[in-house]
């Protein structure tokens, strides 16, 4: 193996600074792509940092839900436990795709890695120049699998804000008094709040009115 690549090693001699130039580019061509999967592999690190963070929280608040001795003086107890249930379960969710659309990151990281040792390896054995070219594809196809995985987890993570939106505004809505409940209107399956303004008398009249 070692007598094939000097023998095939070219002739100092017969090398052009254009020729070194082009060949020094391709095998740095890859680098903007490693660069930019490497962005994306520490960005979805992070995100999943923090729903880790997130399911601890969601445990710790679980149990000091059932924990509880006075369940009955707790407002909307079933319904908080249930939305802490359909909140773990989304999280879930969003840490596996999240783990998945890690490792093809990852996988494409290792394969734009692999596109320029092989540039480098054709290069100086003057043999197999079709090589990179599919896998590079292969690198890029698996940034296209994880950007795919990001955005669900994205829908996920927006389905996950509505979730504890909605229990947060019921829960307003009843410990709240009426006066300052009524003056805002929650639309729980649109994506607005609305909020109308009283007069001074209104406002007045509403503090005064007993809550039934």
């Amino acid at each position: 193996m070692l007598a094939l690549l000097f023998q095939n090693l070219p002739d100092p001699a017969d090398l052009s600074l254009s020729s070194t130039m082009a060949f020094l580019t391709a095998m740095i061509t890859p680098a903007l792509l490693i660069s930019a999967t490497g962005t994306l592999v520490l960005s979805t690190s992070t995100r999943l940092g923090r729903v880790i963070d997130r399911v601890r929280e969601l445990e710790r608040r679980l149990a000091e839900l059932i924990t509880t001795e006075d369940k009955e003086q707790i407002v909307l107890y079933e319904k908080r436990v249930e939305a802490v249930f359909d909140l773990l379960d989304k999280v879930t969710t969003r840490s596996r795709i999240l783990q998945r659309a890690l490792f093809t990151f990852y996988a494409g990281l290792l394969m734009f890695v692999l596109t320029s040792l092989t540039i480098g390896i054709a290069g100086i054995l003057d043999h197999y120049a079709w090589v990179p070219i599919p896998i590079g594809l292969i690198g890029i196809l698996f940034i296209f699998i994880g950007s795919v995985l990001m955005m669900q987890e994205s829908r996920m993570a927006t389905a996950t804000v509505n979730t504890e939106m909605d229990i947060t505004w019921e829960l307003a809505n009843i410990i709240a008094p009426r006066y300052i409940a009524e003056r805002y209107t929650y639309n729980k399956h649109g994506k607005r709040r609305f909020r109308r303004e009283d007069s001074e008398p209104q406002r007045k009249a509403r503090r005064e009115e007993p809550d039934i």
